[in-house]
């Protein structure tokens, strides 16, 4: 099959792998019809994350067609159209019990912290990606939902992680009506966490970043204000000039260990490596929140130290939450706001690209041009598929 394949930082090419096999009697084989490059995919591009090995298969959104089942798989078939979420769990632990799929128990052997991702590097359990024509997906039955058959490819890949992370972030964030909100990162799940906070009754909403190009979109996909963080002076004292000197009620971060913005955060966090990445966002959420307020993180960070204003969040008595978003919880309540067309994910699609165009589409996105948003990968057999069924109808 082709499939992307890591070659080291900033390095990744189309390639051809062995396709995936049933290994476990609860394992499904799905064709990939489309999956998407996260922005957290960019921190292992850029050699972020720890254990990153050469020849894995990066991409943890993607949805596809049920190829194979294992002979303990009863709730998909084949030719099933399902959406995989991004997390592997095994709905069993304690954690799943929880409904905290983000940090399954059974999944990953470094199960101290996060649980089963992938295509997310062996801290994330080793597990081979959709940024190919075909993914292995372990306990089939837990994971993996059907799609309806409403529910548009397109808008069903952007439930796999980027809608439901920022959907959990304005969440975590406990919004009560009327609250400001700010968002740190105009990237897609900045996006969809600003347009998430008006569902949770936000009374204003505000993104921070820095390319004019991001903040132009999520201004019109949002209705929200912006700023652009180059033409602030200070932002957490800008921030309290906007509301009153008082601070926003709800500060989401949105970016995590490759914010800019702070010289000494990147030298340290992205150059150097002396901590898991740059917390620029991070300062800014924790010193322009209102005192008692509430700081989200979704942004991706390293599982290692980092500096950050402890003692500030400490001293305003603010409430700090933050995880890998929990996708099976949320995609009841997200499919009905996109049939009820309350949200159109695919409007952030920016580039469709084919699979065999892997490295240029990296590149794109990780040096923000062509104006991308988000870029979706179709592999050559989904497009032959296309190509055959348009041949059909004419």
């Amino acid at each position: 099959m082709l499939a992307m394949n890591y070659r080291g930082p900033f390095r990744v090419r189309a390639d051809h792998k062995p396709d995936p096999v049933i290994e476990h009697p609860g394992d499904a084989i799905v064709r990939v019809t489309r999956s998407c490059i996260c922005g957290s995919d960019l921190h292992l591009y850029h050699g972020l994350v720890p254990d990153t090995r050469v020849g894995t298969t990066f991409g943890h959104e993607f949805v596809g067609i049920v190829e194979e089942v294992g002979s303990q798989v009863t709730k998909l078939k084949v030719g099933d159209r399902v959406l995989v979420p991004f997390n592997v769990f095994c709905g069993s632990c304690f954690f799943c019990q929880k409904e905290l799929y983000g940090n399954c128990h059974n999944t990953n052997p470094q199960a101290s912290a996060v649980g089963g991702i992938y295509g997310y590097s062996h801290t994330a359990g080793g597990y081979d990606g959709g940024q190919a024509e075909f993914v292995r997906v372990p306990m089939a039955d837990i994971g993996p939902t059907v799609l309806p058959a409403d529910l548009h490819e397109d808008d069903a890949v952007l439930l796999t992680d980027a809608l439901p992370t920022g959907y959990q972030a304005a969440e975590m964030g406990d919004i009560s009506e009327g609250d400001t909100v700010v968002v740190f990162g105009a990237g897609p799940v900045g996006i969809f966490a600003a347009k998430s906070a008006w569902l949770f009754g936000a009374g204003r909403v505000i993104v921070v970043d820095h390319v004019e190009y991001r903040l132009d979109f999520v201004r019109r996909y949002a209705q929200c204000e912006v700023v652009n963080f180059r033409e602030v002076g200070d932002m957490a004292m800008h921030i309290k000039k906007m509301t009153d000197w008082l601070g926003a009620d709800v500060c989401i971060d949105a970016v995590g260990c490759e914010a800019a913005g702070n010289a000494a955060q990147t030298l340290s966090g992205v150059y150097a490596m002396m901590q898991a990445g740059s917390a620029t966002a991070l300062h800014w959420a924790i010193n322009s929140v209102r005192k008692g307020g509430n700081v989200s993180i979704v942004g991706v960070y390293g599982p290692t130290f980092n500096a950050v204003p402890i003692g500030n969040a400490l001293n305003k008595g603010l409430t700090l939450r933050m995880n890998q978003a929990s996708v099976k919880r949320h995609l009841p309540r997200l499919i009905e706001h996109i049939q009820a067309g309350r949200i159109d994910p695919k409007q952030i699609i920016t580039h469709r690209v084919p699979l065999e165009e892997v490295a240029d589409a990296y590149h794109i996105f990780s040096s923000k041009l062509d104006n991308c948003i988000k870029t979706v990968l179709i592999p050559p057999s989904a497009r032959e598929v296309r190509a055959v069924a348009s041949t059909a109808l004419h």
